[in-house]
């Protein structure tokens, strides 16, 4: 009986410090609001493309397993961060780019068969 109580002592104590460490994040002190992803998208299996928002800037990086870089800084807001980020940045990188991430795979597909 002791032991299954003490369990759950443990058990309790582990989620209370993680609740805990979860609501210290938000009282840091740092402001948040100032930089915002407007989206991310998978290039790679390690690698990543993200649009990121600083102060009324939009800032096109990539992100690898060793580096982040800047791509591209747009003079005007390519997206808004709040309705249909994803699929309307991916349309405008496919766009800037000059090339459709379906051609790219459908040829993939087409050298694995010859192989």
């Amino acid at each position: 009986m002791s032991l299954g109580l003490g369990l759950i002592v443990v058990i309790a104590l582990i989620f209370g410090c993680a609740w805990l460490v979860k609501r210290m994040n938000g009282l840091s002190g740092m402001n948040n609001q100032a930089i915002k992803v407007v989206s991310v998208m998978p290039v790679g299996a390690r690698e990543r493309i993200a649009l990121i928002e600083v102060g009324g800037t939009q800032i096109l990086v990539g992100i690898t397993a060793t580096a982040i870089r800047t791509l591209h800084v747009f003079d005007e807001p390519v997206v808004s961060g709040s309705v249909g980020g994803d699929s309307e940045f991916a349309k405008r990188l496919q766009t800037m780019l000059g090339r459709s991430w379906g051609d790219r795979s459908a040829s993939r597909n087409d050298q694995g068969g010859d192989a």
